[in-house]
């Protein structure tokens, strides 16, 4: 008798491939949700001015230097249109989605590899000489996806004063900035008063569970840039629901406060559990996700995902990100009890 596909249904399927936080959509985002769905009646701009107060207040920026818009990747499209680059500076292992932005636009794409024997922390010296002028533009995730590594502020700032003399335009990644430790000290934003050639992006999809929502927000001090990019965007791109769904999220301290400490546990408590198996390499992580390489010669990326999605737990394999290969898989961060099933069923083929 053929051996029947394992498959244990006990499990119920749990996406670590999304980066999503695990405490879920805010409570006071349902009820905004519930409370105002009349809202859509009216046309949405009316409630930006309470939407842009609220993500001056959270990031500590003065709103006339906000730029919204539907989605992070939907910003670089903004940028890259406005500004376009000949020829761009991308670091590898990172986002696909900076690759496949500036290849759309025909822009030449240039690579930094990090260093896999540094645990693809950023050589800054050697990276600062790779810079020339022939650059027009250099996207940066901080922290780096798939990496789960952070910069420093000062390395930002070292990289965003090289930019300036040398007429590269820097945007700086933030997506998933609001899951590190003590974010303040690290965030590129007090970097944008002072060089006008950087903005910095961020987005509710990932730390407030909310990627239908569609909605994230560039920092930048030029007002030239800044009233093109107006000018070149709709004037109602964000729906009514989302602005106000959004104005009350970047309120919720509570929410906010439970998430920063729920993930710092969890991603101490993921990584010890599994730092003692000697068939793999953990990336130590600073975010809500973890790079792992597989050791073993005959077990594959794909052999992973493969064997985990048979228990209902869905990871990320890397073989198509650029500086990586079939060897590596990334998985988020979820609550006790599922990153025990992860961590497990993960053991269990490596």
């Amino acid at each position: 008798m053929a051996k029947a596909t394992l498959r244990i249904t006990q499990y119920d399927t749990v996406h670590f491939d999304t980066n999503v936080n695990p405490l879920g959509i805010p409570e006071t985002v349902r009820t905004a949700l519930a409370n105002n769905i009349s809202s859509v009646y009216n046309y949405p701009e009316s409630y930006y001015n309470n939407l842009r107060t609220a993500i001056s207040e959270y990031t500590g920026t003065p709103d006339d230097r906000l730029i919204l818009g539907s989605g992070s990747v939907d910003l670089i499209k903004q940028l890259t249109a406005l500004i376009t680059p000949k020829k761009a500076l991308v670091i590898v292992p990172g986002s696909m989605g900076y690759e496949r932005v500036l290849k759309a636009y025909g822009c030449e794409i240039e690579y930094y590899h990090l260093d896999e024997s540094l645990d693809y922390e950023l050589d800054l010296v050697d990276f600062l000489g790779k810079l020339d002028s022939s650059f027009d533009m250099l996207i940066i995730g901080n922290p780096n996806n798939p990496t789960s590594k952070k910069m420093e502020r000062s390395e930002i700032e070292e990289i965003a004063k090289a930019c300036d003399s040398k007429g590269i335009f820097l945007i700086v990644d933030e997506m998933y900035i609001e899951f590190i430790d003590n974010e303040s000290d690290y965030t590129a934003i007090p970097l944008t008063e002072k060089y006008h050639k950087m903005t910095v992006l961020r987005s509710v999809t990932k730390f407030f569970a909310v990627p239908g929502l569609r909605m994230a927000y560039a920092i930048m001090n030029n007002p030239e840039l800044q009233k093109t990019a107006r000018m070149a965007s709709s004037e109602s791109g964000i729906s009514s629901l989302t602005a106000i769904a959004c104005s009350v999220m970047f309120r919720d301290k509570n929410y906010i406060e439970e998430s920063k400490s729920m993930m710092h546990t969890e991603r101490s408590l993921v990584y010890l559990a599994m730092s003692t198996c000697k068939t793999i390499k953990l990336i130590r992580p600073d975010a809500n996700f973890m790079l792992m390489k597989i050791l073993k010669d005959d077990i594959t990326a794909s052999d992973v995902y493969e064997h985990c999605k048979q228990r209902g737990v869905i990871i990320r394999k890397c073989d198509d990100i650029t500086g990586l290969s079939n060897k590596y898989i990334r998985f988020c961060f979820m609550n006790p009890k599922q990153n025990d099933l992860m961590v497990n069923t993960i053991l269990e083929i490596v």
